[in-house]
């Protein structure tokens, strides 16, 4: 006969008691300690929260109206940086959702940042680039560096319905205040990359006539360029939502908002279009008062 201890009975209850012991265990230390709940809750406080502007917006580049020449490019295509930059773009767009953008509107409608209470320093802000699209009124080609250079700019990228009405939340009370001022340019840009899209929207520049004010249709362009390297520079990570940005005379971005603006961020829009109006050296011309 087997010695007691090697009997299986007494080894399956052995090893079974071992067991129910691992497992209390386990569940025992995978109960949260009060320290990791409250890590926990300021995690959460933090994720409810939206910080203000980052980094400043823009591109390294100043803006230019001439198309780039064979040498130009190819340069850019040889140049380690640039081609890097672009392999890391792919790949996180490859690496998106379709429906990503659509998504995110379900927190904060979009918003990842809330515009900053200043102007961005002129020493560190970057430059808008150029935009080209169809005038309103004339029905020809124009340039946002033609018309916002020696201005200050109120820029507005849009492509949706719900993202005019992002951009009217931000620049109702500053268009109020200084759209008659001859140094002040608001500018739209109704941005269209789908081919298709734009096709179709193309038809309906009568209509767009009808809604614009007059006074708006030179400053309001219709286009369909690929604007899919700068999107990340300028923060326009989501297509669905408006965005604003303040354009100093040489062309800086200064300011930027997007999605649906909170009141301190239209009046911190307006303040700072205040400020760079009494910069230049031009005439101002009367404004309502800022208490207004």
């Amino acid at each position: 006969m087997l010695p007691r201890h090697f009997r299986v009975g007494s080894v399956r209850r052995r090893v079974g008691s071992q067991h129910v012991l691992s497992r209390s265990n386990s569940t025992s230390s995978s109960t949260p300690t009060p320290k990791d709940v409250v890590a926990q809750e300021d995690k959460q406080a933090q994720e409810d929260v939206l910080p203000f502007l980052p980094r400043p917006l823009g591109v390294v580049d100043p803006p230019s109206t001439l198309r780039k020449t064979w040498t130009e490019k190819t340069q850019e295509l040889m140049d380690q940086d640039v081609r890097m930059a672009r392999r890391k773009h792919i790949v996180k767009e490859a690496t998106k959702g379709y429906y990503s953008d659509f998504h995110a509107l379900r927190k904060f409608g979009g918003k990842t940042w809330i515009g900053p209470p200043s102007l961005i320093r002129e020493q560190n802000a970057l430059y808008f680039p150029d935009v080209a699209g169809v005038s309103l009124s004339t029905r020809e080609k124009a340039h946002t560096t033609d018309i916002c250079a020696g201005n200050i700019s109120v820029v507005a990228m849009m492509s949706t319905k719900i993202s005019e009405e992002h951009v009217d939340s931000f620049v109702r009370p500053t268009n109020d205040a200084y759209l008659k001022d001859p140094r002040y340019r608001f500018v739209q840009i109704n941005l269209q990359e789908n081919t298709l899209k734009g096709f179709l929207v193309s038809f309906y520049l009568n209509t767009l006539r009808k809604t614009i004010p007059p006074e708006l249709h030179s400053t309001y362009l219709f286009s369909t360029q690929n604007m899919e390297y700068e999107r990340e520079p300028l923060g326009m990570t989501n297509k669905h939502i408006g965005f604003v940005y303040l354009l100093d005379q040489n062309l800086k971005v200064r300011w930027a908002g997007g999605g649906l603006a909170r009141d301190e961020e239209s009046r911190s829009l307006r303040t700072c279009v205040h400020v760079l109006l009494n910069r230049i050296s031009r005439p101002v011309a009367s404004s309502p008062p800022l208490n207004q």
